[in-house]
């Protein structure tokens, strides 16, 4: 089966809480991540939550988006990379966000999405 992108959910538990409410490392890490996968930046855009500091962002890339949601009173991100095409490893940018995040736990969902069942006709 043919896909037009996939989705990587990530799961990180047990992060440095000090890193999930730095809003300025988020961005740059998440930045660092796209850069490193091999993905074209467009864009980006963070917000940061009173009280707690939870940080909400996302990084678009030519092939899709990069975004992360924190929970510093928690210790918990959820990161989503969805990529379109081929060229891009997103396997390169879950390894940096485990590392630079400190996540003691992580998992990795992966998913294929835009299935193509069959041959597109153009007659």
């Amino acid at each position: 089966m043919e896909a037009l992108a996939k989705h990587v959910l990530l799961e990180l538990n047990d992060c440095s809480r000090e890193r999930l409410s730095d809003i300025d490392f988020l961005r740059d890490t998440l930045l660092s991540a796209a850069r490193e996968a091999g993905a074209t930046i467009v864009g980006d855009s963070f917000h940061i939550f009173p009280p707690y500091g939870g940080v909400s962002g996302v990084v678009i890339i030519l092939e899709s988006h990069l975004s992360v949601h924190t929970w510093p009173e928690h210790g918990y991100a959820a990161v989503d990379i969805f990529t379109c095409g081929n060229r891009v490893r997103p396997e390169i940018a879950v390894d940096l966000l485990v590392r630079e995040l400190q996540a003691k736990d992580s998992s990795i969902v992966e998913l294929k999405r835009g299935i193509l069942n069959s041959p597109v006709s153009h007659e």
